[in-house]
């Protein structure tokens, strides 16, 4: 469905622009995103939209993927949009001057991990490192990369959280490894780049961030989990379900994002996530079951699903730098779930 014509999800995205902290530093500004479908950016893209036609802010906005024509149809025609061809594994092929960018393309699914470990790694890399270099020489302001929790590895199970100085372990010759190891390399390189060139650079590592806009190809378990809900199935476990982790609703997620984007310090990392939904994927499962009116079952996982599974135990993460901006959660994730299945259903 085309979530524009879901009343509620315009409300969520005016709730969240209300907690950006210093959104007025945006005005009059030019911001590409990249990854502009994904679950993240396309939320992050209508907020800025909304941001600027509300408050006649002049913002220029520029949104890349790599379907131009599928932006568009997503988008629309609107006052001070673009639509660039994006693609993370080829040259930048645009020449325009921006003064933000918000990287959020890449894949961020285990079957893209199996499948094309080698792409995936080099695309993380690859594409951060051509992105940084046209900021460099274009003379932009600031880069926020959308990193990953996943960075923490499998990670001491004993601790409450993990904050943004906790390394955990990570097999360096799991092709498995090749998403979190990248997203680490890349990290890196933009605080490097900050180092050697002063070009500002903002890290953001998020927890489970879900929401309205799923892609097709996403497997993740809780992209599953919405799905079965809402063709009226069964909710199916290929686990115990017994892995702890962070969850946070895209509303809530955007509205952090941009935080870090206007007042984050250049060259540092911030956690992602609301202190208040920590469960395991068993427990999320139950919750979006009850919400949709559906129930969990378990089943036997194949030789694919067990090759899908993380081999990450716990990954709750440590909130407080980022609520030290300023910004605060507003979803819990009996309301996130609900609102991104009432939006699903066009409400």
């Amino acid at each position: 469905m085309n979530l524009h014509q879901s009343k509620l999800y315009f409300e969520d995205i005016d709730r969240a622009l209300d907690h950006v902290v210093d959104m007025e530093a945006l005005r009059n500004k030019s911001i590409l995103v990249t990854g502009a479908t994904g679950t993240i950016g396309s939320f992050v893209a209508d907020a800025l939209i909304r941001y600027s036609q509300k408050n006649n802010a002049d913002t220029v906005i520029y949104l890349g993927g790599r379907n131009a024509e599928k932006l568009r149809h997503q988008f629309g025609i609107q006052k001070n949009v673009d639509f660039l061809q994006y693609d993370m594994n080829a040259p930048i092929g645009f020449n325009v001057h921006v003064d933000y960018i918000i990287h959020a393309a890449g894949n961020a699914h285990p079957a893209a991990f199996n499948g094309n470990p080698v792409g995936t790694t080099m695309g993380n890399i690859e594409s951060t490192f051509r992105l940084l270099e046209y900021l460099r020489l274009h003379e932009g302001k600031r880069l926020l990369y959308v990193s990953s929790g996943e960075v923490y590895g499998q990670g001491d199970v004993s601790l409450d959280s993990f904050d943004e100085l906790y390394s955990g372990y990570l097999d360096v010759l799991s092709p498995r490894s090749c998403y979190p190891l990248s997203k680490r390399m890349t990290e890196n390189l933009c605080s490097s780049y900050w180092k050697q060139y002063g070009v500002e650079s903002v890290i953001v590592r998020p927890c489970h961030t879900y929401g309205p806009y799923m892609t097709e190809t996403d497997n993740r378990a809780h992209a599953q989990f919405f799905r079965n809900a809402l063709d009226g199935e069964n909710i199916i476990l290929k686990s115990a379900g017994t892995q702890m982790r962070s969850y946070n609703y895209v509303a809530d997620c955007a509205a952090a994002l941009l935080s870090v984007l206007i007042q984050g310090i250049s060259g540092e990392a911030y956690n992602l996530a609301n202190p208040h939904s920590k469960l395991t994927i068993a427990e999320l499962a139950k919750k979006i079951a009850v919400a949709g009116h559906s129930r969990v079952v378990f089943e036997i996982p194949d030789a694919v699903d067990l090759a899908n599974q993380s081999p990450i135990p716990k990954q709750v993460l440590n909130s407080a730098k980022i609520e030290k901006l300023g910004w605060k959660p507003t979803f819990d994730v009996e309301e996130g779930i609900c609102h991104t299945l009432n939006i699903l259903r066009g409400l």
